[in-house]
């Protein structure tokens, strides 16, 4: 069980304070906690809701660094791809690309590709050897151009020279993985809480040092100082504002922020394959099979505004359509067909001018000691797929600034919280057998939702028929609702819809729907008429795609 630390605060200091509950900070509390540190992590949000939640759920190599010869980058992120495949095996499963080959194009260029992948391959060393055998890579294969359009007919027929089929992997739910690492932190007893907004530093009398926080807790309107012997700024696109905080005299470098948005539509392609292209412009998109549907994406253009004041627009809905509608056969997406958008920026720590697209995913550690303030680190940058790597890295330079020995890193050796799964065949045809109770895709979903701790929220189904209701075609149930309250730290509507379950994700599922959860979480929460009313109101427009 997860209780927000805010609501049970007790007068002590910790070894480390981390501020932000995204997939960077979560992976560091976890680090530090199960390294023998006590930790507190504050999350002024929902956790995983803004970069972390915005991602196209892959778990991948990064391939098209590899024109920038980032050899380094894409060897870890090869690497923390099986890692990943291992430590959550319900969250992250391995999915092959199809990539089309044109005379027409470069990057496309089937012989180019050839080598890419034969380095991607070599790179990926080790890619068998995984906890789960349906967990294995397969090496790249060329296919014919006739072969590729059996396969996928959206490809574009003009010029086609065949294709290439390589893997990496899907994480059906970030959120969800996110909070597995929160869940894996807590269980290591660290402490952490989620509408939580860190609103000072405290330093000490000299003010050369960073000892702790002030937080408020925004459920509850309180304050609180919390001291720590250092503190992990990891707020990712928020890590320089965050630092504007504490030196406001002094000159903070400003990151660089990229706006990635995706969108959802009906499925339009096969459930066998990503489909990936160049555009016109000389990027590349893809096709995404998610949960009967397609996830469609990605952009990554400049974003110049203050992250707070982020929003997906009508403007990058469209251009990132069009992009797609000249990119593959036969499409003609409109805004009409789009059920469901999100987006997020990316922090980068490249400065150059050469654009957000070709900058790097790598990240960097900063040590305010260099601008005169002790016991504050920032981490920025990086990506979804090297998070756990980087906060064992992280934690390794906590040693030199705690002047302590800390216990070897474990997370890449063992199993996140609830992920306890030796074989995922063995694991659902056993849960299928088990609950036959219950409808197979409910069960077929909550254990990939909630692996071992599916048992829980089935057991709330059996205890109360009201709970037992289905509430989508994944046949996710009510129950959902009161144990993502009760045990995962939710507190308002779109914390459950939308990212304790999959309830709203693929677009509004009607306002039925979401008065029935509502309705749910007001009994857990005490929520009145009205606030049933506003939480209602307020998830509608949240998922409402934008009209300007």
């Amino acid at each position: 069980m997860m209780e927000r630390y805010t609501e049970h605060i007790k007068n002590e200091t910790f070894d480390a304070i981390v501020i932000g509950g995204g997939i960077t900070g979560a992976a560091i509390a976890y680090e530090a906690a199960s390294r023998g540190l006590s930790v507190a992590l504050f999350e002024k949000g929902d956790f995983a809701e803004a970069t972390s939640a915005a991602s196209s759920k892959l778990i991948h190599g990064g391939l098209r660094y590899l024109s920038n010869m980032e050899y380094g980058l894409v060897r870890e992120s090869l690497r923390e791809r099986k890692t990943f495949a291992n430590i959550a095996p319900n969250f992250v499963y391995p999915i092959p690309t199809l990539f089309p080959h044109y005379r027409s194009s470069v990057k496309s260029n089937k012989w180019l590709t050839k080598i890419g992948l034969t380095i991607y391959d070599v790179l990926a060393v080790g890619k068998s050897n995984t906890w789960d055998s349906s967990k294995k890579i397969p090496p790249y294969k060329a296919v014919s151009a006739k072969e590729a359009l059996r396969f996928q007919s959206v490809i574009r027929k003009k010029g086609l020279t065949g294709a290439s089929i390589f893997y990496d992997c899907i994480s059906i739910c970030p959120e969800r993985l996110a909070l597995s690492f929160i869940k894996s932190a807590v269980h290591y007893r660290a402490k952490a809480a989620n509408y939580t907004r860190v609103e000072a530093f405290l330093l000490d009398e000299n003010r050369q040092r960073v000892c702790g926080v002030r937080v408020r807790d925004l459920i509850n309107d309180t304050k609180f100082e919390v001291q720590a012997r250092i503190t992990l700024n990891c707020t990712g696109p928020w890590a320089d504002s965050m630092l504007f905080q504490l030196m406001k005299e002094k000159n903070v470098r400003r990151l660089t922020r990229s706006e990635g948005i995706h969108i959802i539509t009906k499925q339009i392609t096969g459930d066998d394959f990503i489909v990936s292209a160049v555009t016109p412009a000389g990027r590349h998109c893809f096709l995404i099979p998610w949960r009967g549907h397609t996830l469609i994406g990605t952009t990554d253009k400049p974003y110049l505004g203050h992250p707070d004041d982020y929003r997906v627009t009508r403007e990058s809905i469209e251009a990132l359509i069009q992009e797609v509608n000249g990119s593959f056969e036969g499409l003609s997406l409109r805004c009409s067909d789009v059920l469901y958008c999100y987006g997020g920026l990316r922090p980068l720590v490249e400065t150059h001018s050469k654009g957000t697209y070709r900058s790097s995913r790598r990240y960097e550690i900063h040590d305010s000691a260099v601008d005169g303030i002790n016991g504050l680190l920032t981490v920025e940058g990086g990506k979804w797929t090297t998070s756990r790597g980087l906060a064992e890295k992280t934690v390794d330079r906590l040693e030199e600034k705690l002047g302590i020995s800390i216990a070897p890193s474990v997370s890449a050796k063992q199993y996140l919280k609830g992920s306890e799964i030796r074989d995922m065949d063995i694991f659902m045809g056993r849960i299928r057998d088990g609950n036959r109770d219950f409808h197979g895709n409910t069960v077929d979903f909550l254990g990939r939702l909630y692996g071992t701790d599916h048992e829980k929220v089935l057991g709330l189904a059996r205890k109360d028929n009201i709970l037992a209701r289905r509430l989508n075609d994944d046949g996710e149930l009510l129950a959902q609702v009161v144990f993502g309250l009760r045990y995962e730290m939710a507190r308002t509507l779109k914390d459950i819809v939308v990212r304790r379950t999959g309830i709203a994700t693929l677009g509004n599922p009607g306002r039925a729907i979401l008065l029935q959860v509502a309705e749910v979480m007001a009994r857990e929460l005490n929520w009145d008429q009205k606030k049933i009313f506003e939480e209602v109101e307020s998830t509608l427009a949240f998922l409402r795609v934008p009209s300007e």
